[in-house]
């Protein structure tokens, strides 16, 4: 039985360096053993978050239609792979936005971290904020992100990896090597799902 992917693209900037990655993922890991699910942040345009509910104790109520089309995308998922830059040391407002509205749809399931960025850190002190915040969703945060540093001259305005820019092999290596892992992760909880001790 396949598992379903949801690949989050975490930035709602225009021609984003994300936008290129996003696009070369929906290229590259083609397989056979997993349905992806491309979601791209700019087609659900979420409102700060403003309802009188907290998504983790109760349901929310009178939801918008982009804000139950993201709810459900999101609980059809077996797993996800969430790409996002880094902005001021942390991830982008839009992202954690949209995750303010997040309970109980992603709970259990496993999540792979990706970050990329124009310098030579490659979204490392973004990866590390989002640790936590995924902990709080009862994500499986899989213990090795993935960092993409100096990444502006590895992928073309179409998605495309430039095969001799520096770490470019690396780079490609590295995303089949952490999206097989989520699989195998996603596949162990699809068909081992943790459902508590009072059921």
């Amino acid at each position: 039985m396949t598992v379903k992917i949801g690949v989050i693209l975490g930035t709602t900037r225009t021609n984003s360096l994300g936008g290129r990655l996003f696009q070369y993922l929906q290229r590259s890991l083609a397989t056979t053993d997993v349905t992806y699910t491309w979601i791209d942040l700019q087609d659900y345009p979420l409102p700060l978050y403003d309802h009188a509910e907290t998504p983790l104790s109760e349901p929310i109520q009178h939801l918008a239609a982009p804000e139950k089309r993201w709810l459900d995308v999101l609980a059809d998922q077996d797993g996800y792979l969430i790409l996002s830059p880094e902005y001021d040391h942390a991830i982008p407002g839009s992202l954690k936005n949209a995750l303010d509205f997040v309970g109980p749809e992603v709970a259990a399931k496993p999540v792979q971290i990706v970050t990329y960025s124009k310098y030579s850190d490659g979204g490392m002190l973004a990866a590390a904020s989002f640790v936590g915040i995924l902990q709080m969703l009862k994500m499986l945060v899989l213990p090795t992100p993935v960092l993409l540093w100096n990444a502006e001259p590895n992928f073309t305005a179409a998605g495309e990896l430039v095969p001799d820019a520096a770490n470019s092999a690396h780079f490609a290596q590295r995303l089949v090597a952490a999206a097989d892992e989520l699989r195998h992760y996603a596949q162990i909880t699809k068909d081992h799902p943790y459902t508590g001790l009072n059921n």
